[in-house]
């Protein structure tokens, strides 16, 4: 039996962090179960949400909506 426990980050966004898509302020982080990590604004982090689902070992950000 294998289990994998998602990393934890060490802050949940940087103030320097830009969104993926477009370049504003990042507010949301995404740990893929892939091992990466995509950030978004919380516009785009709404917009992509039932995509992200899936693919997401977790999704943070204070009033994300999940």
């Amino acid at each position: 039996m294998n289990t994998t426990t998602a990393p934890r980050p060490s802050q949940l966004v940087h103030t320097d962090d830009r969104c993926d898509r477009c370049s504003a302020a990042a507010r949301v982080l995404v740990l893929l179960r892939s091992g990466g990590e995509l950030v978004f604004c919380r516009h785009h982090a709404n917009e992509f949400r039932d995509g992200l689902r899936p693919v997401a070992v977790t999704i943070e950000s204070p009033g994300f909506a999940r």
